[in-house]
């Protein structure tokens, strides 16, 4: 099968970034013998997709087809707005001249990317199906960046719509996405649930990295508590570590420590909360190759959201990277994480910007070992049985492939 695949932060493991779904499934359908064209942009990828306006090259058997369009994570909403629109444009004429194919598949965010996809499909007359990973406009009308009655919310909604009702099928990574995708007026028969995945080969059970905690003046025997991921408005980390952390070092708990990895916006508001504490320590963002040295030598892991209730929908990476790892997780989102997390016993669940409860949570942790071993035995099987990127690929490649009526 040929497939073109649009998504604007296409990314590999090289990546500090995190978002390697799409090379992830693209790679695996390269190995099975099927055509994978990557539309994209230049932003995550090597230095040589930077060179010119357009250019073509090869990841891993991955044809890629990449718009140099700048955009980062330290953005205002009027610059990344701009990014997505000047990716939009590259992206159309990627699409529109990268020949035919059985399928289009795009992939959000941001919501412009599925128009590239979109109108190469309808004028090559292909099956076009749209894969939701955020409920937007919703998420960024909840978390401030559009006003609700305002005309870039109205036209986004339009988009949003227009996009549902003209695809094949509508793919959604979260129970709560699929709910919204419906309430849209799309038919349940047409919206199929592929979550965020465990890469098990990547992410595994082990030892601590003895040498990597000592970097940082760390002993084998402190409970480490870890945070690999994006650290933006809506992880609001800032807003629930540092008084964690704080409770933690006033109650003597020198033998508990934070880890925390990544980068973003709210980076700086963070190290101002926890400065003058011993028992934060940064590590700044990592390939995701690296990751596992982190995630291995923590104790327990951390996924945060800020507490808007359309973040409870969310199917975060750095959650499946825990489970694979073999960790229980601390989630503070009231949707599908929280569930998984109590039904299977694999972790806690803390109310969002509560440091008390995460403190409490923690040091509760730290002080039974045993637990801590029996949840992280959970997780790992949780990953296994339900979460491996080998059966999700196969499982997004059917839904496409009956999209192509293949």
């Amino acid at each position: 099968m040929r497939i073109l695949y649009v998504h604007q932060f296409f990314a590999t493991r090289e990546s500090s970034l995190g978002l390697i779904r799409s090379y992830e499934f693209a790679r695996r359908w390269v190995a099975d013998g099927h055509e994978v064209t990557i539309v994209t942009s230049s932003s995550r990828l090597p230095e040589q997709f930077e060179r010119h306006l357009f250019v073509d090259g090869d990841i891993e058997g991955i044809h890629v087809r990449s718009v140099r369009v700048r955009y980062s994570n330290y953005m205002g909403y009027g610059r990344r707005t701009w990014s997505f629109i000047l990716f939009t444009l590259g992206a159309t004429w990627l699409a529109l001249s990268a020949g035919k194919h059985d399928v289009v598949f795009a992939t959000s965010t941001p919501l412009t990317v599925g128009i590239p996809g979109w109108v190469a499909a309808a004028l090559r007359r292909t099956p076009f199906v749209f894969e939701v990973r955020d409920l937007w406009p919703e998420a960024a009308i909840q978390m401030g960046a559009l006003k609700r009655t305002g005309v870039l919310a109205s036209v986004a909604k339009g988009i949003e719509r227009f996009l549902y009702r003209h695809s094949t099928d509508v793919v959604a990574l979260s129970p709560g996405m699929v709910a919204g995708v419906i309430a849209e007026g799309v038919s349940p028969a047409h919206v199929h649930l592929v979550p965020n995945c465990s890469d098990l080969d990547l992410f595994h059970p082990g030892p601590k990295d003895e040498a990597f905690l000592g970097t940082y003046g760390i002993g084998p025997d402190v409970f480490i508590v870890g945070y690999a991921g994006a650290i933006g408005p809506s992880n609001a980390v800032e807003d629930i570590v540092p008084e964690a952390a704080r409770i933690l070092n006033d109650r003597g708990r020198n033998d508990i420590a934070f880890i925390i990895a990544g980068d973003g916006k709210s980076l700086p508001a963070l190290q101002a909360g926890v400065e003058g504490l011993p028992n934060v320590h940064f590590v700044g963002p990592l390939p995701k190759k690296d990751v596992p040295v982190l995630t291995r030598s923590a104790d327990v892991l951390m996924t945060l959201f800020a507490d808007v209730p359309i973040l409870a929908t969310n199917s975060p990476n750095k959650f499946f990277d825990g489970l694979a790892s073999g960790r229980p997780m601390i989630v503070n989102s009231p949707g599908w994480t929280r569930e998984l997390v109590e039904e299977c016993e694999c972790g806690f669940y803390v109310p969002a910007g509560d440091g008390i409860a995460l403190a409490d949570v923690i040091e509760r942790m730290a002080d039974d070992p045993d637990e801590v071993t029996r949840m992280g035995r959970n997780a790992r099987q949780l990953a296994e049985e339900r979460f491996d990127r080998e059966d999700q690929a196969q499982r997004l490649l059917d839904i496409l492939e009956q999209a192509a009526g293949l």
